[in-house]
């Protein structure tokens, strides 16, 4: 098969310049018999280990100890695994990009459900989390074949730092019993939910992830009719 060039990686995130030399670092540090499969198997770990915590959290909130956990367990994985292929020139480029975004999607999708199980949140509100994220992945994965790039970072905002925030919710909802009691009656389409806090965090998640992906993929239609212009027709 032939080599195919790889994407440059676009990471402007706010932790980005620190995480990249924890990230070496820690490389630099692994034992030999560790590879960048067993640490993507780890993110993996981690992924399912925050959908337990969260569908855990039904028994008690301090069951989101536990999702908080698995969000270290989810970096570690899932941000080493290709730092340690790039510190040891160990690349594979095909293969890599292969198992890396398949992953990543089936993490997500973990993560989210997981996330939706909770008490904290209707599942419905994460469902349409996970589709605009899986829409915003489409677009990114489709520019990275398209424009050779990979953007990873929104709004000086990337994965490390979304999982960041994250956790910091589940602390506040773990200390701050009034942020999970609060809840109202909403109507919305004729059906009628009772809503909390995290719902209202979850609809604001769901409206910027849609939001990005619209201005994103209009920004980028006009970029491409441009490089890509009509032909006009000949009989």
């Amino acid at each position: 098969m032939e080599a195919k060039k790889q994407a440059a990686r676009i990471q402007t995130s706010i932790l980005n310049p620190y995480e990249k030399k924890a990230l070496v670092w820690l490389a630099e540090r692994m034992p030999a018999w560790v590879n960048s499969d067993m640490l993507t198997f780890v993110g993996f770990l981690g992924a399912c280990i925050i959908a337990a915590g969260y569908a855990l959290s039904n028994l008690g909130l301090n069951w989101l100890w536990l999702a908080s956990f698995g969000f270290l367990v989810n970096w570690f994985g899932d941000s080493l695994d290709g730092s340690l292929a790039r510190v040891r020139n160990t690349q594979r480029k095909i293969y890599g990009f292969y198992i890396d975004h398949n992953v990543d999607v089936i993490n997500e999708t973990i993560m989210i459900i997981g996330v939706g199980l909770s008490p904290l949140v209707n599942l419905t509100f994460t469902m349409a989390v996970l589709v605009n994220y899986l829409m915003l992945s489409v677009y990114v994965y489709i520019n990275c074949h398209l424009k050779g790039e990979m953007r990873l970072t929104y709004g000086g905002l990337g994965p490390t730092e979304f999982r960041l925030i994250v956790v910091i919710v589940n602390t506040l909802f773990i200390y701050i019993p009034w942020l999970s009691n609060w809840k109202q009656s909403v109507t919305l389409f004729h059906n009628d939910f009772t809503v909390g806090i995290f719902d209202y965090i979850a609809v604001a998640v769901a409206a910027i992830l849609l939001v990005m992906f619209i201005v994103s993929f209009f920004k980028d239609a006009r970029y491409f009719a441009k490089i890509d212009p009509p032909k006009n027709f000949e009989k």
